[in-house]
């Protein structure tokens, strides 16, 4: 099957329209018609190479929401014509101990959207490699919004099940942007403490918006030196390289530090840290098939929104660029 999509044929050099071919759909696989597409940094990452794994061509977009075209001989659960949304995982081997146990986001061969020869959702149609990674999306999601969930929304959610954040529990969210924003709202409907941690302070009445309780500034100021020991749980959404001894420095005895920002150097703290009170230095992806229901289910009962910038897919470009430059409040989308 040929579609059109915009890729980039090189590193860090401008989004072309283009035609490629889709191949042959498989029995388990479902094609879908894409009408949003979020624009989350990885996509940046990708199109510039920053990791070094890139495929060119790269189509981008993994924040996908459309309804589906086309399924596969084997396919039953999925109806053509519903509304589904794919997110940085489209496919896993589904028969290895992780997969049956209903973790396929840590299965060795779990495939990401854009990743590799994948294309992604700048495009008509974007196609799954298990109907189960396309989800059905709540009535009370609308699209536009839907679609920074399923990378940045599962990303900061899944943590939150996985380590067992309890509603009496005080946390703290690093990072008040794409995945930040998300996270302080996810975790102050749970019920707990939630204080923002930023570079200054510009972001304060937009933090206790989402539910934050307080706000560190990390600029200039000795805030969150003054937070010593005061977390049970840390939730690390930036790219960036951190003072990570002060981070560690801020958690109740046997609180976690949990990064799903991706910074650009090795992490490194003194071993007396995680030692000292059995603190631990945790890492977080995007969750399983069920751990991505679970988050759409919890966003639709409280209401909750990724706070959103549209762009028409014509403009992809442009709304490329302004995530890559920061600008983006919080979370740009493309509207097919």
């Amino acid at each position: 099957m040929w579609t059109q999509g915009y890729a980039a044929k090189q590193a860090k050099v401008q989004l072309e329209q283009t035609s490629f071919d889709l191949g042959e759909l498989g029995p388990n696989e479902v094609d879908v018609r894409v009408t949003h597409c979020g624009v989350c940094h990885t996509d940046v990452a990708m199109v510039d190479n920053e990791w070094g794994i890139s495929q060119y061509p790269v189509v981008p977009g993994h924040e996908v929401v459309g309804v589906v075209e086309a399924v596969g001989s084997a396919v039953t659960e999925l109806a053509i014509g519903q509304r589904v949304g794919v997110g940085a995982l489209c496919g896993s081997c589904m028969h290895c101990e992780w997969c049956i146990g209903g973790r396929q986001h840590v299965c060795p061969q779990v495939r990401g959207t854009v990743m590799g020869e994948h294309k992604g959702g700048f495009a008509s149609v974007v196609r799954v490699d298990h109907s189960l990674f396309a989800h059905p999306i709540p009535d009370g999601i609308a699209s536009e919004h839907a679609g920074p969930l399923l990378c940045a929304g599962t990303t900061v959610f899944t943590p939150l099940l996985r380590h067992n954040v309890l509603p009496t529990d005080r946390v703290a969210v690093v990072g008040i942007r794409g995945l930040g924003h998300l996270a302080v709202q996810y975790l102050s409907k749970l019920g707990c403490e939630v204080t923002a941690i930023s570079s200054t302070h510009d972001k304060d009445e937009q933090a206790y918006g989402f539910g934050a309780k307080r706000f560190i500034a990390t600029r200039g100021t000795d805030e969150l030196q003054r937070a010593t020991a005061q977390f049970d749980f840390v939730l690390s959404t930036v790219s960036a390289d951190l003072p990570w001894d002060l981070y560690m420095a801020t958690l109740r005895p046997q609180g976690k530090l949990c990064i799903v920002g991706i910074p650009a150097n090795p992490i490194s703290v003194v071993s007396w840290n995680l030692i000292g009170g059995e603190r631990s230095l945790v890492g977080g992806q995007p969750g399983s098939i069920v751990e991505t229901r679970r988050m759409l289910e919890f966003t639709a009962r409280h209401g909750i929104k990724p706070m959103i910038e549209t762009f028409p897919m014509s403009e992809a470009n442009a709304a490329l660029d302004h995530t890559r430059q920061g600008k983006a409040r919080f979370r740009s989308v493309l509207v097919a």
